[in-house]
Formats: structure tokens, C-alpha cells, sequence
């Protein structure tokens, strides 16, 4: 035994006056420890073994700490292991601190009663260790919880961005985008590559960290191209504003004015277009949690981060810029992003998304479409529903 197991023994020796544990407890947070502390399994389950010596469920200081069983009968409690193994685990539990060895003379474990038959003085396996480090055992046994709590979200942050780069990039080759989609492409299974089987914590934040800078690129190449797109089709609609605006000739002029007056007008056009009716951005996000998980980062919490969050969603459901800047430029860019995130909660009902927008972008112009009953709809399917704010009450229709 090495000087600092001696040091680190008698340390764990010292018990605190008045300090009681439940011996299951501790025997719980020392599991959930292992790898900290370095045990095996077996190594586990002959610390149970122990443990069951011990008559009372407390650990407690003023009580007999001292448990000396036979190799025979430790070994049949912890599940017939063979002797060398057994005798190998108990060493390793000395030496990382969880019992100490109190030897007798001549090596054997036994008690000393007295008079009345209580043990006076035992030799055998100390327990002591494991009521001194009790708060110690728990700490460590936090520590991994909070560390697997960690591991798990940041899977799921890397599960939700593998597949919105994935999507991206497929769903702008589909689109046939110009760009360098293949270079994207190898760029992703070469940021994965690196993931081995079991990863750790800090393996996956850098894989995450990446694949978000590859994400970012991505969203700044096709913003880019919705961009080009958009200027191409202002370009156009100046040109035929410019025709439109070019003098008639007389006769021209009189016809049209004929054709004008002997036309009836509809209700449609007589009805006046009014700006849609924005929504809280909680109400949205109450009403269409799905898109929530296509937030970069932290989720959702402003309307710029449910845009961004909508150009990913519109191209996934095939919507193209064009169909969406439309949208945009009609309904205004927050209802539009609010739209494409109720068309995701019911993607499962409606075929063609694409249609479905431009179909409720004609209906805006007209003033025939409005946001609340849409929002009130999803509201409802959830069990909650509008607040009676003036701000989120919906413009009749």
C-alpha cells in the first residue's frame, strides 16, 4: 500500500459527530460515480456485498462500522465470484478510499464480544469511509447526472442540425439552385466523419460548432440567392410598368374606356385590402411549437430568428423563394414566416405547400384571408386558445 493511500484512508477515517446516511444512498450516488472513482462492476457489486453485512440501513458514527466476513461467504453475496477476483476488487476498493482494512494479528476477520454478546472490537472491513465521504460520493454522483444531463441536449441540438443542413442541401439541389452544393455536401460527411462510436461531451460540442458555422453558411448562400431572385423580379416588374405606362393611341384609349364602363365590379374588388393582423410572436410559437426546433441555437425568441427559421422550413416543404417572397412582400415578412410555420404543423394534411401559399398570398390581395382563425385552429387542437389582448385579436374577415 503506497504512502498515499495510508494518508487518504486515515482522512476518510474521520467521521463527523452526528452524521448519519442511508447506507443504500450512498452505496446509490458511489454507483453513479463509478467512472469518476474508477470502479467496475464487479468492484460494485462486492461493496454491495459489503454493505449487506452491515445489520442496520444507517450508517451511523457512534455504531459498529466494522463488517468481517468470511472470503467464502462475501464472495456467494456478490454473486459467487471466484476468490482471486474477489480478493482484486477489495483491493481496489481500499484504494480508492471507500473502506479500509483493519487487520487482526494474525489476519483473520472475527469480533470480540462482550458479556452481553456486543461486539467490543471487530476486525474486518471499516465502512467509515463510505459516511465520511457521503456528501462527497453525492457531489460526484450530481456531477455525472448533470454531465448526462448535458450529453443528451447537446445530441439533440446536434440530431436537429444534421438534419437541417441535410434538408438544406437537398432541397436546394432539388430546387436546382446555383451553388456549390456538392462542396457543401463533402464538407458535412467530413465534419461527421470525425464522430467517433461512443463520443464525448466536448467530441460532439465541437462537431455541433461546426456543423452550425456549415448551417450559417448555407442559410447565407440561398438568402443570397433569394436575394438575386427577388432584385430579377423587381427588374421585370419595372419593365411592365414601364410598357403599361407607354400613351395609347386614341381609339386604344376609347376602347378600353368602353370595355371599363360596361364592365360590373365584383365584391372582391370592391372589398378594400387591408394589412394583416400581426400576432404575438408567444401566441405563434404556442400555436406552432414544430418550428421551434429549427431555430438556430437557443430556439426562438425574436421574429428575426423565426424568419431564418422559416426560409430553412420553406425550402424543406419544397416552397420556392419566389412563392415566398411573394408572401412576403403581400402578408409582410413576420405573417408570411407565420404561415410557413402553420403550414408545418399541418404538413401532414396539405399536399402541396407550395400551392397552398400562393393560394392564401391571391386570397390576402383580396382581403379574403386573415391569420386568426388559421392560429385559433391550432390554438384549439392544443387546448389553449387566444388571449383577450386587443393586440392578438385577429382583423375580421
Amino acid at each position: 500500500m503506497t504512502l498515499a493511500s495510508l494518508t487518504r484512508q486515515t482522512a476518510a477515517g474521520r467521521v463527523k459527530t452526528g452524521r448519519t446516511v442511508d447506507k443504500w444512498k450512498v452505496f446509490r450516488d458511489a454507483s453513479e460515480a463509478r467512472e469518476l472513482l474508477g470502479l467496475q462492476d464487479r468492484t460494485l457489486a462486492v461493496l454491495h456485498a459489503l454493505l449487506s453485512f452491515h445489520p442496520e440501513s444507517e450508517l451511523r458514527p457512534c455504531g459498529q462500522l466494522i463488517v468481517f466476513p468470511s472470503n467464502a461467504l462475501l464472495a456467494r453475496r456478490a454473486h459467487g465470484i471466484a476468490g482471486a477476483t474477489l480478493r482484486r476488487h477489495l483491493a481496489l476498493l481500499v484504494e480508492t478510499g471507500l473502506i479500509i482494512r483493519k487487520d487482526s494479528a494474525n489476519g483473520k476477520r472475527y469480533a470480540r464480544r462482550d458479556n452481553a454478546g456486543e461486539i467490543g472490537t471487530a476486525f474486518g472491513f471499516d465502512l467509515s469511509p463510505l459516511l465520511s465521504r457521503a456528501d462527497e460520493l453525492a457531489s460526484l454522483a450530481q456531477q455525472v447526472a448533470s454531465d448526462r444531463a448535458a450529453l443528451r441536449h447537446v445530441k439533440e441540438d446536434l440530431t436537429i442540425c444534421r438534419r437541417n443542413v441535410r434538408k438544406l442541401i437537398s432541397a436546394a439541389i432539388g430546387e436546382g439552385a446555383p451553388g456549390e452544393w456538392a462542396a457543401f455536401e463533402e464538407a458535412y460527411v467530413a465534419v461527421l466523419s470525425h464522430m467517433t462510436r461512443s463520443p464525448s461531451l466536448d467530441e460532439i460540442r465541437k462537431i455541433l460548432r461546426e456543423l452550425t458555422l456549415l448551417q450559417e453558411e448555407i442559410l447565407k448562400r440561398l438568402q443570397q440567392l433569394d436575394n438575386t431572385e427577388n432584385l430579377g423580379t423587381s427588374d421585370a416588374h419595372d419593365e411592365h410598368h414601364l410598357q403599361d405606362s407607354k400613351p395609347e393611341s386614341p381609339n386604344e384609349s376609347e376602347h378600353a374606356a368602353r370595355s371599363e364602363m360596361g364592365r360590373r365590379p365584383d365584391r372582391a374588388s370592391l372589398r378594400p385590402t387591408l394589412p394583416l393582423k400581426a400576432f404575438p410572436l408567444e401566441l405563434v410559437l404556442r400555436a406552432c411549437p414544430q418550428i421551434i426546433s429549427y431555430g438556430s441555437g437557443q430556439g426562438i425568441r425574436r421574429w428575426r430568428e423565426l424568419v431564418e427559421a422559416s426560409i430553412i422550413v420553406r425550402s424543406m416543404l419544397g416552397i420556392t423563394a419566389s412563392t415566398y417572397q411573394s408572401a412576403c412582400d403581400t402578408m409582410g415578412t413576420e405573417n408570411a414566416a407565420t404561415i410557413v410555420a402553420c403550414i408545418l404543423e399541418r404538413s401532414e394534411q396539405i399536399n402541396s405547400p407550395g400551392a397552398y401559399l400562393r393560394d392564401l398570398t391571391t386570397r390576402t390581395r383580396r382581403g379574403e384571408f386573415s391569420l386568426g382563425p388559421m392560429i385559433t385552429a391550432l390554438l384549439r387542437q392544443r387546448g389553449g386558445g387566444l388571449p383577450s389582448s386587443p393586440v392578438a385579436q385577429p382583423r375580421p374577415s
